[in-house]
Protein backbone atom coordinates (compact mmCIF):
# COMPACT_ATOMS: atom_id res chain seq x y z
CA UNK A 1 0.00 0.00 0.00
CA UNK A 2 1.43 3.37 -1.17
CA UNK A 3 2.07 5.28 1.85
CA UNK A 4 4.20 8.21 0.48
CA UNK A 5 4.37 10.52 -2.26
CA UNK A 6 7.12 11.95 -3.06
CA UNK A 7 7.18 14.38 -6.58
CA UNK A 8 9.23 16.69 -8.39
CA UNK A 9 7.80 20.63 -9.11
CA UNK A 10 8.66 22.08 -12.52
CA UNK A 11 7.13 20.14 -15.31
CA UNK A 12 5.51 17.90 -12.66
CA UNK A 13 3.19 18.90 -9.98
CA UNK A 14 3.40 22.35 -11.57
CA UNK A 15 1.82 23.57 -14.42
CA UNK A 16 3.24 25.43 -17.52
CA UNK A 17 3.29 28.78 -15.37
CA UNK A 18 5.05 26.93 -12.38
CA UNK A 19 2.49 27.48 -10.38
CA UNK A 20 -0.20 24.86 -8.62
CA UNK A 21 -3.49 24.23 -9.88
CA UNK A 22 -6.75 23.79 -7.74
CA UNK A 23 -7.21 20.12 -8.62
CA UNK A 24 -3.54 19.66 -7.89
CA UNK A 25 -4.24 21.15 -4.33
CA UNK A 26 -7.38 19.04 -3.74
CA UNK A 27 -5.48 15.83 -4.79
CA UNK A 28 -2.28 16.04 -2.28
CA UNK A 29 -5.12 17.28 0.72
CA UNK A 30 -7.15 14.11 -0.23
CA UNK A 31 -3.89 12.09 -0.15
CA UNK A 32 -3.43 12.87 3.35
CA UNK A 33 -6.35 12.63 4.91
CA UNK A 34 -5.97 9.28 3.80
CA UNK A 35 -2.78 9.33 5.63
CA UNK A 36 -0.60 9.52 2.77
CA UNK A 37 2.36 11.60 3.66
CA UNK A 38 3.12 13.89 0.59
CA UNK A 39 6.43 15.08 -0.36
CA UNK A 40 8.86 17.44 -2.67
CA UNK A 41 12.05 16.57 -4.35
CA UNK A 42 13.38 19.51 -6.52
CA UNK A 43 15.97 20.91 -8.03
CA UNK A 44 15.26 23.96 -6.78
CA UNK A 45 16.76 25.19 -3.35
CA UNK A 46 14.54 25.54 -0.49
CA UNK A 47 13.81 29.33 -0.90
CA UNK A 48 13.05 29.23 -4.38
CA UNK A 49 10.52 26.04 -3.85
CA UNK A 50 8.97 28.37 -0.99
CA UNK A 51 7.97 30.79 -3.60
CA UNK A 52 5.54 27.93 -4.97
CA UNK A 53 3.67 27.63 -1.47
CA UNK A 54 3.25 31.07 -0.36
CA UNK A 55 -0.36 31.15 0.40
CA UNK A 56 -1.03 27.76 -0.90
CA UNK A 57 -2.62 25.75 2.04
CA UNK A 58 0.06 22.58 1.39
CA UNK A 59 1.85 20.97 4.13
CA UNK A 60 4.77 18.72 3.24
CA UNK A 61 8.65 17.92 3.20
CA UNK A 62 11.07 19.01 1.49
CA UNK A 63 13.77 17.31 -0.69
CA UNK A 64 15.75 20.25 -2.23
CA UNK A 65 18.23 20.88 -4.20
CA UNK A 66 17.95 17.97 -5.88
CA UNK A 67 18.56 15.92 -2.67
CA UNK A 68 21.23 18.04 -1.05
CA UNK A 69 18.61 18.95 1.74
CA UNK A 70 16.27 17.41 3.44
CA UNK A 71 13.69 19.73 5.65
CA UNK A 72 10.49 18.53 7.44
CA UNK A 73 7.24 19.84 7.57
CA UNK A 74 8.24 22.29 10.14
CA UNK A 75 11.02 23.09 7.42
CA UNK A 76 13.99 22.25 10.15
CA UNK A 77 16.97 20.65 8.06
CA UNK A 78 17.17 17.18 8.99
CA UNK A 79 19.99 15.84 6.18
CA UNK A 80 22.12 17.94 4.49
CA UNK A 81 24.85 17.29 1.33
CA UNK A 82 26.81 20.22 1.15
CA UNK A 83 29.30 20.66 -1.30
CA UNK A 84 33.35 20.44 -0.33
CA UNK A 85 34.34 24.05 -1.40
CA UNK A 86 37.52 22.62 -3.10
CA UNK A 87 35.18 20.75 -5.49
CA UNK A 88 33.27 24.11 -5.99
CA UNK A 89 36.74 25.55 -7.01
CA UNK A 90 37.29 22.44 -9.46
CA UNK A 91 33.56 23.56 -10.92
CA UNK A 92 34.51 27.26 -10.80
CA UNK A 93 37.12 27.07 -12.67
CA UNK A 94 35.45 24.76 -15.59
CA UNK A 95 32.42 27.03 -15.95
CA UNK A 96 34.53 30.45 -15.85
CA UNK A 97 35.69 29.55 -18.74
CA UNK A 98 32.70 29.76 -21.26
CA UNK A 99 29.87 32.68 -21.58
CA UNK A 100 27.42 31.42 -19.15
CA UNK A 101 25.18 32.32 -16.09
CA UNK A 102 26.43 30.57 -13.10
CA UNK A 103 25.31 30.66 -9.18
CA UNK A 104 26.04 28.94 -5.95
CA UNK A 105 23.40 28.10 -3.80
CA UNK A 106 23.50 27.77 -0.67
CA UNK A 107 21.35 27.00 2.51
CA UNK A 108 20.31 30.21 2.74
CA UNK A 109 21.07 32.45 -0.10
CA UNK A 110 22.78 32.63 -3.51
CA UNK A 111 25.90 33.71 -4.56
CA UNK A 112 26.74 35.52 -7.83
CA UNK A 113 31.07 36.03 -9.10
CA UNK A 114 30.46 39.99 -10.01
CA UNK A 115 29.02 43.19 -9.30
CA UNK A 116 25.48 44.03 -8.20
CA UNK A 117 24.75 45.11 -12.05
CA UNK A 118 26.23 42.46 -13.09
CA UNK A 119 24.51 39.79 -11.15
CA UNK A 120 21.08 41.40 -11.47
CA UNK A 121 21.94 40.67 -15.78
CA UNK A 122 22.65 37.26 -15.11
CA UNK A 123 19.64 36.78 -13.04
CA UNK A 124 17.31 38.25 -15.70
CA UNK A 125 19.10 36.39 -18.38
CA UNK A 126 18.65 33.61 -16.12
CA UNK A 127 14.63 33.78 -15.67
CA UNK A 128 14.29 34.40 -19.28
CA UNK A 129 15.79 31.40 -20.32
CA UNK A 130 12.59 30.11 -18.42
CA UNK A 131 10.40 32.87 -19.44
CA UNK A 132 10.96 33.83 -22.94
CA UNK A 133 7.56 35.15 -23.67
CA UNK A 134 7.75 37.97 -21.22
CA UNK A 135 10.13 41.23 -22.62
CA UNK A 136 12.84 41.75 -20.33
CA UNK A 137 12.19 44.78 -18.81
CA UNK A 138 8.78 43.04 -17.17
CA UNK A 139 10.57 40.76 -15.77
CA UNK A 140 11.96 43.40 -13.77
CA UNK A 141 8.48 44.02 -11.85
CA UNK A 142 7.29 40.38 -11.45
CA UNK A 143 7.51 39.64 -7.93
CA UNK A 144 9.07 36.63 -7.93
CA UNK A 145 12.11 38.20 -9.61
CA UNK A 146 12.32 40.61 -7.24
CA UNK A 147 12.30 37.88 -4.56
CA UNK A 148 15.20 36.34 -6.45
CA UNK A 149 16.81 39.57 -6.25
CA UNK A 150 16.77 39.85 -2.71
CA UNK A 151 18.31 36.30 -1.86
CA UNK A 152 21.20 37.09 -4.22
CA UNK A 153 24.82 38.34 -3.20
CA UNK A 154 27.02 39.44 -5.53
CA UNK A 155 30.97 38.70 -4.83
CA UNK A 156 33.79 40.14 -6.48
CA UNK A 157 35.78 36.42 -6.83
CA UNK A 158 35.84 33.60 -5.79
CA UNK A 159 38.55 33.63 -2.74
CA UNK A 160 35.78 36.43 -1.33
CA UNK A 161 33.35 33.68 -1.36
CA UNK A 162 35.30 31.18 0.00
CA UNK A 163 36.15 33.79 2.77
CA UNK A 164 32.46 33.74 3.65
CA UNK A 165 32.05 30.01 4.27
CA UNK A 166 28.82 29.41 2.80
CA UNK A 167 27.06 26.45 2.64
CA UNK A 168 27.36 25.14 -0.92
CA UNK A 169 24.07 22.91 -1.66
CA UNK A 170 24.47 23.39 -5.21
CA UNK A 171 25.81 24.86 -8.31
CA UNK A 172 23.40 25.70 -11.14
CA UNK A 173 24.73 26.78 -14.74
CA UNK A 174 22.31 28.18 -17.70
CA UNK A 175 22.38 28.83 -20.94
CA UNK A 176 20.78 28.77 -24.78
CA UNK A 177 23.59 27.20 -25.75
CA UNK A 178 22.57 23.60 -25.30
CA UNK A 179 26.02 21.98 -27.11
CA UNK A 180 27.97 23.81 -24.94
CA UNK A 181 25.92 22.53 -21.42
CA UNK A 182 26.90 18.64 -23.28
CA UNK A 183 30.43 20.04 -23.67
CA UNK A 184 30.63 21.46 -19.69
CA UNK A 185 28.48 18.22 -18.49
CA UNK A 186 31.20 15.58 -19.99
CA UNK A 187 33.94 17.98 -18.59
CA UNK A 188 32.37 17.68 -14.96
CA UNK A 189 30.94 14.13 -15.08
CA UNK A 190 34.84 12.80 -15.23
CA UNK A 191 34.85 13.79 -11.34
CA UNK A 192 33.14 11.02 -9.36
CA UNK A 193 33.00 13.58 -6.44
CA UNK A 194 30.01 15.04 -8.47
CA UNK A 195 26.39 14.98 -9.37
CA UNK A 196 25.67 16.65 -12.77
CA UNK A 197 22.15 16.75 -14.45
CA UNK A 198 19.81 18.48 -15.96
CA UNK A 199 16.24 19.46 -14.92
CA UNK A 200 15.88 21.24 -18.60
CA UNK A 201 17.83 21.37 -21.57
CA UNK A 202 18.95 24.43 -20.67
CA UNK A 203 20.74 23.99 -17.19
CA UNK A 204 22.94 22.48 -15.25
CA UNK A 205 22.65 21.08 -11.18
CA UNK A 206 25.87 20.06 -10.02
CA UNK A 207 26.06 18.40 -6.29
CA UNK A 208 27.92 16.34 -4.40
CA UNK A 209 27.52 13.09 -5.41
CA UNK A 210 25.51 11.88 -2.34
CA UNK A 211 22.84 14.35 -3.28
CA UNK A 212 20.82 12.60 -6.09
CA UNK A 213 16.83 12.41 -4.87
CA UNK A 214 16.21 8.52 -5.42
CA UNK A 215 18.91 7.80 -2.69
CA UNK A 216 18.03 10.55 -0.24
CA UNK A 217 14.38 9.71 -0.64
CA UNK A 218 14.70 5.74 0.04
CA UNK A 219 17.39 7.26 3.05
CA UNK A 220 14.98 9.92 4.08
CA UNK A 221 11.15 7.57 3.92
CA UNK A 222 13.03 4.78 6.10
CA UNK A 223 14.63 7.39 8.92
CA UNK A 224 11.01 7.40 8.89
CA UNK A 225 9.73 4.01 9.43
CA UNK A 226 8.46 3.71 5.58
CA UNK A 227 9.39 1.20 3.37
CA UNK A 228 10.69 1.53 -0.70
CA UNK A 229 7.47 -0.30 -1.42
CA UNK A 230 5.10 2.05 0.04
CA UNK A 231 6.44 5.01 -1.63
CA UNK A 232 4.82 6.42 -4.94
CA UNK A 233 7.39 9.11 -6.95
CA UNK A 234 6.95 11.62 -9.85
CA UNK A 235 9.17 13.21 -12.32
CA UNK A 236 9.74 14.81 -15.81
CA UNK A 237 13.28 15.31 -16.01
CA UNK A 238 16.96 13.77 -15.71
CA UNK A 239 17.52 15.48 -12.13
CA UNK A 240 14.12 12.55 -11.20
CA UNK A 241 15.99 9.61 -13.38
CA UNK A 242 17.53 8.80 -9.77
CA UNK A 243 14.01 8.09 -7.95
CA UNK A 244 12.58 6.38 -11.36
CA UNK A 245 15.31 4.09 -12.15
CA UNK A 246 15.24 2.45 -8.19
CA UNK A 247 12.66 0.23 -7.08
CA UNK A 248 10.06 2.18 -5.01
CA UNK A 249 6.41 0.85 -4.84
CA UNK A 250 5.27 3.01 -7.78
CA UNK A 251 7.46 5.23 -10.02
CA UNK A 252 5.55 7.89 -12.40
CA UNK A 253 6.62 9.70 -15.66
CA UNK A 254 4.58 12.45 -16.94
CA UNK A 255 3.72 12.34 -20.00
CA UNK A 256 5.60 15.74 -21.03
CA UNK A 257 8.94 13.27 -19.44
CA UNK A 258 12.23 12.69 -21.11
CA UNK A 259 12.04 9.50 -22.55
CA UNK A 260 14.20 8.17 -20.49
CA UNK A 261 12.30 8.73 -17.22
CA UNK A 262 9.71 6.68 -19.48
CA UNK A 263 11.85 3.55 -20.25
CA UNK A 264 12.86 3.15 -16.37
CA UNK A 265 9.24 4.06 -14.93
CA UNK A 266 6.49 1.57 -13.87
CA UNK A 267 3.78 3.74 -14.68
CA UNK A 268 2.99 7.08 -16.92
CA UNK A 269 0.28 9.94 -16.07
CA UNK A 270 -0.85 12.38 -18.32
CA UNK A 271 1.48 15.68 -18.80
CA UNK A 272 1.83 18.23 -16.09
CA UNK A 273 -0.54 20.75 -17.90
CA UNK A 274 -3.17 18.26 -17.60
CA UNK A 275 -2.98 17.65 -14.33
CA UNK A 276 -1.46 14.42 -14.18
CA UNK A 277 0.24 14.46 -10.60
CA UNK A 278 -3.74 14.72 -9.35
CA UNK A 279 -4.81 12.18 -11.90
CA UNK A 280 -2.67 9.68 -10.84
CA UNK A 281 -3.19 10.58 -7.11
CA UNK A 282 -7.19 10.47 -7.88
CA UNK A 283 -6.55 6.88 -9.72
CA UNK A 284 -4.92 5.70 -6.74
CA UNK A 285 -7.01 6.74 -3.88
CA UNK A 286 -10.14 5.00 -5.72
CA UNK A 287 -8.29 1.93 -4.30
CA UNK A 288 -7.42 2.74 -1.34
Amino acid sequence: MIKVIASDLDGTLLNENHALNERTIEAIHKAQEKGIRFMIATGRSFQQAMTVFEGVDVVCDYIVSSGGEVRNPKKEILFSNYMDINECKKVYEVLSQYELVFLFNSNELDYGIGNTEEMEEKMLEQFHIFHQTIPKEEIKEIPLFKQMLEKMVAVQDFEILCSMNPQIVKMIAFSENVDMLKEIKKKLQSNSNLAVVSSFTNNLEITDVSAQKGPVLKKYIESLGYSMDEVMVFGDSLNDYSMLSMDFGATVAMENADSKLKRVAKYTTKSNVNDGVAYAIEKLLEHM
